[in-house]
């Protein structure tokens, strides 16, 4: 059963700021590659104290690139995510997408081709490419849309890149998970400290040993008016062969012992209203989640 909110949190919602992310690739779409990028970078935003508002997939397409990244750009959001179609080849394509989608053209960067030039030297010295030379299909990982720039790669061949438009920042990057788990550890601090600066966001989550949602919907209702900077939600699930429901509390704020005071309080009011229900409480957990 899909998690659902029990009442939506306007006060923690317009503090987080906001983000979407546009996976591009045919591979995804037609089933051969499993999308685990966009979910990584979900939980990277939400421990940064962000908030994903939007999700897209679409296929390597320079048009549709272009129309999601401009249509993308008109909501301003605080930060953008590319994912995919940064490569050598002919059906890498995002970045001439965006480029198409903010009206600028494609330059040759000069850092961003000493990065790319760097990298197949490496890879060549290590035996895993044939030769070290740069050529045409290496050198357009390198093409960036003008006044963009490129952010390292340290395991990959096509840097990330960060173009700033207005109050979005557009960052690019690479469908291989371990190369864009790389750039986001490595290379994106500064840009994130910039956005996020030090929110800090965490979970906690009650037990309680009842099968019926419904049962408690008055009590979790009552809980997330009492405590509107606190994002209550129910999922029904299975511990053992027990059925039970989950329910989580969460919410973001400047620091831990805000929203740990936010969670105490309302964490508190959810155990009492279900045990006075009649119902009890079989485990409680806390967890900060902390993104990479």
């Amino acid at each position: 059963m899909p998690e659902r909110p029990i009442l939506p949190n306007a006060v923690a919602d317009c503090a987080a700021p906001a983000v979407e992310i546009l996976a591009a690739g045919d591979e995804v779409l037609n089933g051969d590659v499993l999308d685990t990028n966009t979910h990584e970078l979900c939980v990277l935003v939400t421990g940064l104290g962000g908030q994903v508002r939007r999700t897209t997939t679409v296929r390597d397409d320079i048009e549709t690139i272009a129309h999601e990244v401009g249509a993308a750009l008109a909501r301003r959001p605080a930060l953008l995510f590319t994912v995919g179609g940064l490569g050598p080849t002919g059906d890498d394509r995002t970045l001439e997408g965006v480029a198409q989608g903010t009206g600028r053209p494609l330059r040759l960067h000069a850092a961003a081709e000493r990065m790319v030039a760097a990298r197949y030297e490496e890879f060549h010295a290590r035996g895993f490419v044939p030769f070290a030379a740069m050529n045409e299909a290496r050198r357009k990982m390198a093409r960036l849309p003008e006044g963009a720039e490129p952010a390292d790669n340290p395991i990959g061949g096509a840097p990330g890149v960060v173009l700033e438009i207005g109050s979005t920042a557009v960052v690019s990057l690479p469908g291989v998970p371990g190369e864009l788990r790389a750039i986001v550890r490595d290379s994106l601090d500064e840009l994130f400290a910039r956005i996020f600066g030090a929110a800090h966001y965490e979970e906690r989550a009650l037990v309680v040993e009842l099968q019926d949602e419904s049962a408690i919907a008055d009590v979790l209702r009552a809980a997330a008016a009492a405590h509107p900077a606190v994002y209550v939600k129910s999922r029904a699930k299975v511990i053992g062969s027990t059925p039970a429901i989950r329910i989580t509390l969460s919410a973001r704020g400047p620091d831990a012992a805000t929203v740990g005071g936010l969670l105490e309080a309302a964490a508190a009011e959810v155990a009492n209203g279900v045990t006075a229900a009649g119902f009890g409480i079989a485990a409680e957990t806390a967890a900060t989640s902390a993104g990479y």
